[in-house]
């Protein structure tokens, strides 16, 4: 063969090579970046509705993809959500992480358990966390002044820029991977939720100096940053946030992680604190909406969503990444503050046409927002009124990236991907679904089809009085809704439905005494 020859074979050759796709570029795991919220509700979004919170980024991410019209938290507050997302198991059924952590609470994620991040990793991911954490930290009480273990790294992150519990809770300090950020020896740092120590002033002795947010309920403790806490702290003064800094120092964490270079996929968990209490947004986003300081914070969420897609735009990393928005519970406005929402009269339905708020077993209290963009896999400007819970993800995540799953693990877990892809389904992903408030094992509901069911809670006093007053749902007598024809909850068909009571009753017996429902 001469020469020429050769070189027309070698041609030939490249350009049939560049005719063909990048090998397993069909099959090349996505990056996957779930963005939990807080505290935001089902109508708070200008995509399900929202006309006073102006939510452009996020409203992108719905026309560029997927709105789920049905999706849930898989408990009404956030503890229990995040326990059941990462393990793929119901809250309720984990004593740990069934109830509200404090910020000295140990790590209710028992290392070696089989979580979101652990399962990613194993399947070659670079895992990160950042943002609220709220799972606990190390073993016992927390002690912030040394190497704080087990955490986010023991059970599956490869990385952690975490708020310990929440901003309305001690101690208010950022940790990274094991370690306080801008942690002084010389200064130890001492939590207590039991009684007060050291001499720093507090909301309840010296409410003269609450002088950014003074507290309507609650929130009485320790002041920081002009606002009254949860729990009394003292030390750590030099690694103390600052509230209106929060949201900008967690988006720029998660950049950061998002532009690490790197030979393989990541998964980035990032959890904003917005619009969680105390609402206290940067300036430049103060008295931007028309739903005061709640409304400001979830602009400023939005702008913080819009980072994380500018900064895949500019990496062009969008087409290969797996978005997903929602929250951790349904909306609430006065949560222990006085930020005016106890007052607001703007019209904003933060949880739209739905009954109660955080912390209810009614829909007001775990129907909460939940888009996914994945550019050419995940349908753009679709909606989806498939059944879908946070506690799915493990599964789906699995099922993505052909992981299988123990048979002990996830035991509440549903793998929802064809619903993600738009793909027909001959039968839902879910059936039922179960819900929950209130700890361990707390107040249940049931979700079958379009029924969905609470239980009687008995015909004591101090139990009617509480679910009257918190409007959580748990009544005396059971409540029967047809959510097809009833989103609001507004008529209770119990009484004219009792075989369909039983059925479901019974259906919810065998979920609890089974210790699982993953198919």
């Amino acid at each position: 063969m001469n020469r020429r020859s050769s070189l027309i074979i070698v041609i030939l050759h490249f350009a049939l090579v560049m005719q063909l796709p990048a090998f397993g570029a069909d099959n090349a795991k996505p990056n996957i970046i779930f963005i939990l919220a807080d505290d935001v509700g089902y109508g708070d979004l200008g995509c399900y509705g929202a006309t006073k919170v102006k939510t452009p980024n996020l409203d992108r991410l719905a026309r560029e993809g997927t709105r789920f019209t049905d999706a849930h938290s898989p408990s009404s507050v956030c503890t229990p959500t995040r326990a059941a997302f990462m393990t793929g198991r119901y809250a309720w059924r984990q004593r740990e992480g069934a109830g509200i952590l404090s910020g000295i609470a140990p790590l209710a994620i028992k290392p070696g358990t089989v979580t979101v991040a652990s399962l990613l990793k194993q399947a070659g991911y670079a895992t990160g966390v950042v943002g609220k954490w709220h799972l606990g930290l190390g073993e016992g009480e927390t002690d912030y002044n040394r190497e704080i273990k087990p955490g986010p790294l023991e059970i599956g992150f490869d990385s952690s820029f975490i708020l310990p519990a929440t901003g309305d809770r001690t101690p208010c300090v950022y940790v990274q991977d094991r370690r306080v950020v801008g942690y002084d020896p010389a200064d130890p740092i001492r939590v207590n939720y039991q009684q007060k120590i050291g001499d720093e002033p507090t909301g309840r002795e010296n409410p003269e100096l609450l002088t950014k947010q003074k507290h309507s309920n609650g929130h009485d403790m320790t002041i920081i940053n002009g606002i009254g806490r949860i729990g009394w702290m003292t030390g750590g003064k030099a690694a103390r946030w600052v509230d209106e800094d929060m949201a900008d120092t967690f988006t720029k964490q998660a950049v950061s992680f998002i532009e690490r270079p790197r030979d393989k996929p990541f998964f980035l968990y990032f959890t904003t604190h917005d619009a969680h209490v105390p609402r206290v947004p940067h300036p430049r986003f103060r008295g931007t909406s028309g739903h005061g300081l709640r409304g400001d914070a979830i602009q400023q969420l939005d702008w913080c969503v819009g980072e994380i897609l500018a900064t895949l735009d500019r990496l062009k990393l969008a087409d290969n990444t797996l978005v997903i928005f929602t929250s951790d519970n349904g909306g609430v406005m006065d949560d222990g503050y006085q930020d005016g929402t106890g007052n607001d009269t703007s019209g904003h339905q933060l949880n739209g046409v739905l009954r109660a708020k955080k912390g209810s077993l009614y829909e007001g209290g775990h129907r909460v927002p939940f888009v996914a963009r994945w550019p050419g896999k995940v349908q753009a400007g679709a909606t989806s009124n498939e059944l879908i819970c946070h506690v799915d993800l493990l599964a789906t995540f699995a099922a993505l990236t052909d992981q299988k799953l123990p048979d002990s693990a996830a035991a509440d877990s549903f793998n929802i991907l064809p619903a993600l892809l738009g793909e027909r389904l001959e039968k839902p992903c879910r059936d039922h679904l179960v819900h929950h408030t209130g700890g361990f094992p707390g107040r249940l509901a049931i979700r079958q089809g379009s029924w969905k069911l609470i239980p009687g809670a008995g015909a004591t006093g101090d139990t009617k009085k509480a679910a009257k007053k918190a409007n959580t749902g748990g009544s005396a007598i059971a409540e029967l809704y047809n959510l097809a024809d009833d989103l609001p909850e507004s008529k209770n068909l119990a009484a004219e439905h009792a075989d369909q009571v039983r059925q479901i009753s019974s259906l919810l017996d065998r979920l609890r005494s089974e210790g699982r429902s993953r198919p």
